[in-house]
């Protein structure tokens, strides 16, 4: 299976050197995991890589530049570990409240020799001084609840960027949000939006 082919039409650019084998890397851990850990409900390699590297890739693509993204309820490491890939100069904290899936989390971490860091709590556990450019947000539990949550962790300026399904959501008034864009394939949708 060539990682790169599935990819195609999430992607804006070529992947930058050495991605490809590095998300290939990934998705053996995600796989080798994910028999004895329920990482993620998509259990075949296709579907990881077209739903969650493509997906995650996508979103990658779209963002500004930016010095640090907080992943918010990363599970796998999603959207955070295939942007933090992409975008090997920023920092990206991979926030995950679940022990086995924070695990997985540092396994990848050092399996891929990426700079992400680990953040094996709630988000609401850090300190409130930290905030990021970018706070991302993925198929979170209570997507509402989280928001409120996520929102304190946007610094002045900077994105909140929501991956949602079709559902409505209320977003958050001190922001500009620009028009959804259609995530290619399933039909969800990426809504950015930049703090006052």
């Amino acid at each position: 299976m060539k990682v790169s082919s599935l990819l195609q039409p999430y992607l804006n650019a070529p992947l930058p050197d050495g991605v490809e084998e590095k998300l290939a890397q990934y998705l053996e851990l995600i796989l080798k995991w994910n028999a004895r850990t329920n990482l993620t409900a998509v259990r075949d390699a296709e579907g990881i890589v077209r739903r969650h590297f493509g997906e995650s890739l996508f979103l990658g693509g779209l963002l500004p530049e930016f010095s640090t993204l907080l992943d918010f309820g990363s599970g796998a490491g999603f959207p955070g570990i295939p942007v933090q890939l992409i975008r090997p100069l920023s920092k990206v904290t991979l926030a995950e409240s679940q022990g086995k899936k924070a695990s997985f989390l540092r396994e990848a971490v050092r399996s891929l020799a990426i700079p992400s860091d680990v953040w094996a709590a709630r988000v609401e556990t850090m300190p409130e001084s930290k905030t990021f450019d970018v706070v991302a947000m993925r198929a979170v539990d209570g997507m509402a609840a989280a928001i409120a949550v996520a929102v304190s962790k946007v610094r002045p300026g900077g994105q909140l960027a929501l991956m949602l399904g079709r559902e409505k959501m209320d977003l958050p008034e001190d922001f500009n949000w620009a028009d959804p864009v259609a995530v290619p394939g399933d039909g969800g949708l990426i809504l950015l939006g930049s703090r006052n």
